[in-house]
């Protein structure tokens, strides 16, 4: 079995976020199947729901209203909380639908790992948006769904605890990946690589988020 490794270097390289260095090597062997359900993962990522519900339903660009994220809680507070609503599930269900497919077509368990890794850069990097996209969250816990369940149900939990108790959505995607990586290790060892990159992944996309929360300038829900 080849080696694919995946270095990911975040240090001011998306909107100067900073970002931790780490390199991590994920055995997996790829064929030409393999290389073709990767990639239709990140184009169905690489759809941006905030923007197509917000064009259906008549409402501002969330590119250019708000925090200028195209993700669920900025057209939550710039369109409306039902369209914010619509787009969460949109974003889960792009995580879920790459996963789903590539059990059922019953790909390789690297290549269906991979296949959440590939949607969510598709929604952090989508090739329809001239590669701006949002934070991740909602991708990563629809990956989870279908990869690890029980993981996804810790998730959704634990979030929506934190949404209840701070009125940051912020704080609680950024403790929600971090608490992860731990808990991924007990439940899913053998998507542990993959899963701790995509954590590691939606904290970087909330570098900005990070600062304001320290500064206690973060705007809550």
């Amino acid at each position: 079995m080849g080696l694919l490794l995946i270095e990911s270097e975040f240090a001011n390289n998306i909107h100067t976020g900073n970002y931790l260095n780490t390199t991590m090597q994920i055995p997996v062997e790829l064929a030409t199947s393999d290389l073709l359900m990767l990639t239709a993962a990140y184009l169905l990522g690489s759809v941006s729901s905030a923007v197509l519900v917000c064009q259906l339903l008549q409402l501002p660009d969330p590119r250019n209203a708000g925090s200028q994220n195209p993700g669920a809680t900025n057209v939550w507070r710039t369109g409306s909380h039902r369209a914010g609503f619509i787009t969460l599930l949109a974003d889960i269900l792009k995580g879920a639908l790459p996963v789903f497919l590539a059990q059922q077509l019953q790909f390789a368990p690297d290549t269906i790992a991979l296949s959440a890794l590939a949607a969510m850069l598709g929604h952090l990097f989508p090739i329809y948006s001239r590669f701006r996209g949002g934070k991740g969250v909602a991708t990563f816990i629809g990956s989870c769904i279908t990869l690890e369940p029980l993981l996804a149900l810790y998730q959704i939990v634990l979030w929506l605890l934190l949404i209840k108790l701070f009125r940051r959505s912020s704080l609680a995607s950024i403790c929600t990946a971090l608490t992860t990586v731990p808990l991924c290790y007990l439940l899913s060892p053998a998507n542990l690589a993959v899963l701790s990159l995509m954590a590691l992944l939606v904290i970087g996309r909330h570098h900005r988020n990070i600062r304001q929360l320290l500064q206690g300038t973060e705007t809550s829900l």
